[in-house]
């Protein structure tokens, strides 16, 4: 061997200082992960097993044991901590389970492996949790030097639809008890009463308003930003293509995927059904973390260590408070925050996985950093959510694996994963690499402090008067379409509002090639806001409310 170099004190453009360490060198307790592994059960192919949300977690945990290239026997007896994402089924408390579920989720998924955690974590909805989980597990390992910690996830969404009415289906209830640290599920400031009255339900129409502001922010036609939707998600069609894990494992030219077509069938404006998430997926993933005293210790190969250079955890305004519905800067921030922790820029990135539930979710990170949408180095590593498959709120743990398989692969390069929850609402970055490095702090909570306090649009439940147009889409059920419009007051105030069924007028005027900017007329019913291209219009649907 060479002679072996004291490793150096680096500052990153924050003034952050961190040790470019040689692995000999490494404080004991630097946290490195050191195994990753995923499994699918594709209901359309012969193999296809059923497995519940616990045995798709199960299976991912052994993958990431095995993954570690030891006993596995000798990594199970040290899990001290276990850490699952949320399923659907249990991410909000009227979210149903048809097939049944676990009462304790992470330690069903423990039992299976045999082990036997102190802790056992279940995080918060939303698609930040994997990330965040995996940064909260390397501080907390930096700082106490603690055993192994095994973070997990899987969705049988497909299982469950498939069975739900079936004669003979299985029962995935388990009753199992014990320590549970539940963190809930973490909605707040994600929904309104305002926003569910209006129809502003689910992920589809809410990402639709903020991609129709950014298309008026650029001043495109209707058709060239379709295109660009799938000029974007071209590449990510070709990744999918290649991953055995993926869903939808078809690869799709961008013409393909924007234009729409009986199979291809309008959402919500402007999306056609390939550009959404695809939610009906078998999958599980799994990761290890633990200090690099104890992987020495239980002799895990260096080859396998993949170290946390750079993170960051931000959170947007509530919807209608933004400034801007074409952008999030927490999101943006975020990324850039964890690039200065890890002391590099995006240039020296050589794989991406930014989170794709929609367009704008990517976009929004091209817009912020100067990237290319369709740069060479691919802003997928799995495939994205609409084709490797929207693993609910675990897909981002598919995304770290793929990363942490692509960097041992290719030593000493790094890659970025970006996950996000809600809508364009919070947002958790991991910079990675196999090149050592010690724990590095962040500074969040005062980036935070000062997104915070940036200006917020004041925002009114009822809304009567005149107005324009701020943004808008058109959900398009089987039967029935409904015009949801986030409009502005002539006195600056926001609000939601719907049109009027049978108001083919204000109808025509959202599918017009630039409805943004549109005047409209305002009024409250008592239960939710109105709006139509005219007064007369308005009197016509409705009658006037008593003074």
């Amino acid at each position: 061997m060479g002679k072996i170099i004291p490793a150096l004190t680096v500052f990153n453009e924050l003034g952050i200082p961190g040790r470019m360490a040689l692995v000999h060198d490494l404080d004991p307790h630097t946290p490195v992960i050191v195994g990753v592994g995923q499994v699918s059960d594709h209901i359309d192919r012969p193999n296809y097993r059923q497995l519940s949300p616990v045995e798709l977690a199960a299976e991912a945990a052994r993958a990431a044991i095995a993954d570690c290239g030891v006993d596995p026997r000798s990594i199970t007896a040290q899990i001290d901590t276990v850490a699952g994402i949320r399923q659907f089924e249990n991410s909000t408390p009227i979210a149903l389970a048809p097939l049944g579920r676990s009462d304790n989720y992470p330690r069903s998924v423990a039992d299976r492996i045999g082990a036997d955690p102190r802790r056992a974590i279940l995080e918060v909805s939303g698609g930040q949790a994997p990330q965040k989980l995996v940064t909260e597990m390397a501080g907390t390992i930096a700082r106490t030097g603690s055993g192994v910690t095994l973070i997990f996830g899987a969705e049988a969404i497909s299982t469950v639809r498939h069975l739900a009415q079936a004669e003979r289906r299985p029962d995935f209830t388990e009753d199992r008890g014990g320590q549970l640290e539940d963190r809930g599920y973490g909605l707040e400031g994600l929904v309104s009463e305002s926003e569910t009255k209006h129809g502003l339900i689910g992920a589809p129409p809410r990402y639709a308003l903020f991609e129709n502001a950014r298309r008026a922010r650029l001043e495109q036609t209707r058709a060239d930003y379709a295109l660009s939707m799938g000029q974007l998600f071209e590449p990510f069609t070709a990744v999918a293509a290649r991953n055995v894990h993926a869903a939808a494992p078809t690869e799709r030219t961008a013409a393909e995927l924007a234009t729409v077509t009986e199979r291809n069938r309008m959402i919500a404006d402007p999306y056609p059904r390939f550009m959404v998430s695809r939610d009906q997926v078998n999958q599980g993933a799994a990761l290890l973390i633990m200090s690099v005293g104890t992987a020495r210790t239980l002799g895990i190969p260096e080859s396998k260590w993949v170290f946390l250079h750079g993170h960051g955890d931000l959170r947007e305004k509530d919807l209608l408070a933004r400034p801007d519905l074409s952008t999030s800067p927490a999101a943006i921030a975020a990324i850039g925050h964890a690039l200065d922790v890890a002391g590099i820029r995006a240039t020296q990135l050589s794989s991406f996985d930014l989170y794709s539930c929609f367009p704008i979710a990517v976009f929004n990170i091209c817009d912020g950093l100067g990237l290319s949408p369709t740069d060479p180095r691919h802003l997928t590593a799995s495939g994205g959510l609409p084709f490797f498959g929207g693993a609910g709120n675990n897909y981002s743990m598919h995304a770290i694996a793929e990363t942490v398989t692509r960097l041992r692969s290719a030593p000493g390069s790094y890659g970025l994963v970006g996950a996000n929850g809600g809508y364009l609402s919070k947002y958790s970055v991991g910079v990675y690499s196999t090149k050592p490095v010690e724990w590095r702090h962040n500074h969040s909570t005062e980036i935070q402090a000062g997104l915070d306090a940036a200006l917020s649009i004041s925002t009114v439940d009822t809304a009567d008067g005149w107005a324009v147009v701020e943004s808008y889409t058109t959900g398009y059920g089987r039967t029935d379409q409904t015009g949801i419009v986030v409009g502005r007051l002539e006195d600056g105030r926001r609000f939601l509002a719907n049109t009027i069924d049978g108001d083919v007028a204000t109808r025509d005027m959202l599918s017009c090639e630039q409805p943004i900017g549109q005047r409209v007329f305002a009024r409250s019913t008592g239960r939710s806001n109105l709006v139509s291209t005219s007064v007369e219009a308005m009197n016509t649907f409705t009658t006037a409310p008593s003074s």
